[in-house]
């Protein structure tokens, strides 16, 4: 699983809806851009107070204000005024969250070391084009620890190996569920392809939609004062990709559930959606880019190749060679089945007909997904091939791909669940009672 790192996955959308009481003065004021050190300067924290006590441990009023500004140096330095509450508000939940995601894999032993932290911050300076040691240095210039950013770090990728620990061996992928989804790709494969990022605002309570749709709506806000959506994503999203500040990639149309299909179809690329109900959450999508779609080609064979010396005989080798389909011959690990001391076995990917022996390629042709090559003699031996998938040549992503996928959508939605379960469980006092006077 991709590194998780939904930085502020629950969204108080009270915090972005503001009164009709205002005068001009105000709206102007509001309006004017805020630096990192305004917004502190105005955040009326207590330098050092309880802001939050989460199952006996605390968060301090420090925590938050390191927090701001980590979120503020994301976004570019600068906020508008109104969105004060809203970043005070996210930076405390935010770390609530943190506070629960870490004392669940401390519960299951769990432990985040040195090189675990070197890596993932290696990782994440290359997407600045900065080195660990450089992007560290940036923050600290800013203000901001480098253990908030560590913190942040640890349970962004402890939590992700937590849930696909506790919950990927659980999550059930049916051949139908994916043979659907290959089905509506094949039918929409004459259509474009789009180069897509989202941004996932999970909601948790369905009487407050309304409320969750405008906080993703000054999202976009942000992005349109300049703010890039890969920031955005990485600080507000809860999908997994977060962490890449919501690359999906590239999908083709009927890949996406139906609603976000429709969306990215009749965008044009620069373009970003309003936030769209999806699934129990608000997606907005960035639509980076569009090609035609791949003209159906020359159709490439993975094949399960298997070869059986001539001293074995035609039968005991056929017993053997009917054994692929069954074995985990397709999953480049070890099979489960033996098909025997004296069978010679490989996996043969992304060949076309042209690649494959003249003597086999006519007895391939014409198989498909699931077919077993018939027995074949030549050179002393005895020959088959299970084919483990076929690429019709439309460049569409093999079924191992689009499992993958599935798999990832499903175990995210668990993560969403299981983090609302434990805030439901959780022993949570908020004390950080004080207003931030956003007008000065």
């Amino acid at each position: 699983m991709k590194r998780f790192i939904p930085a502020f996955s629950i969204l108080c959308a009270a915090t972005f809806m503001f009164g009709a009481d205002r005068t001009e003065a105000q709206d102007a004021a509001a309006a004017t851009p805020l630096t990192s050190d305004e917004v502190i300067a105005r955040s009326g924290l207590p330098v050092e107070s309880v802001a939050a006590v989460v199952n006996d441990k605390v968060i301090t009023t420090y925590d938050v204000r390191q927090r701001m500004m980590l979120a503020l140096t994301s976004a570019g330095g600068s906020i508008p005024a109104d969105a004060l509450p809203q970043l005070q508000q996210q930076a405390l939940n935010e770390l609530i969250q943190e506070k629960l995601k870490v004392q669940e894999t401390e519960k299951y032993e769990m432990t985040f070391s040195d090189r675990d932290y070197q890596a993932e911050l290696a990782g994440m300076s290359a997407q600045f084009n900065l080195s660990p040691t450089d992007l560290i240095t940036a923050l600290e210039a800013q203000g901001i620890s480098a253990n908030t950013l560590r913190d942040q770090i640890k349970a962004g990728t402890l939590w992700p190996e937590l849930v696909q620990g506790r919950y990927r061996d659980r999550v059930r992928i049916s051949e139908d569920e994916i043979e659907a989804t290959m089905d509506r790709m094949r039918e929409d494969v004459s259509l474009d392809q789009f180069l897509v990022s989202e941004l996932c605002i999970p909601v948790d309570d369905p009487s407050k939609a309304q409320q969750y749709y405008q906080a993703g709506l000054q999202l976009i806000e942000q992005m349109r004062r300049g703010v890039p959506f890969t920031v955005i994503a990485q600080q507000y999203s809860a999908c997994t990709t977060a962490a890449v500040g919501g690359d999906v990639g590239w999908v083709r149309a009927g890949e996406l559930a139906p609603e976000l299909d429709r969306a990215v179809k009749e965008l044009p690329v620069g373009a970003v959606t309003n936030p769209i109900p999806s699934e129990g959450a608000f997606m907005i999508l960035a639509i980076r880019d569009k090609r035609e779609a791949v003209v159906a080609g020359e159709p490439t064979f993975t094949l399960a190749y298997a070869s059986a010396p001539i001293s074995m005989g035609e039968n005991a080798a056929r017993l053997a060679f009917d054994k692929l389909a069954n074995s985990d011959a397709c999953g480049q690990r070890a099979l489960r089945i033996d098909l025997g001391a004296d069978i010679g076995y490989a996996l043969l990917e992304n060949l076309t007909l042209e690649q494959i022996d003249p003597r086999f390629s006519d007895f391939v042709d014409g198989l498909g997904r699931g077919d077993l090559m018939p027995v074949i003699t030549a050179d002393d031996a005895y020959h088959s091939a299970y084919v483990c998938d076929k690429d019709e040549g439309l460049g569409l992503p093999s079924r191992e791909t689009l499992e993958s996928r599935i798999m990832q959508r499903q175990l995210s939605r668990i993560s969403q669940q299981y983090l609302r379960d434990l805030e439901r469980q959780a022993a949570i006092d908020i004390r950080l009672k004080t207003p931030i006077d956003v007008n000065g």
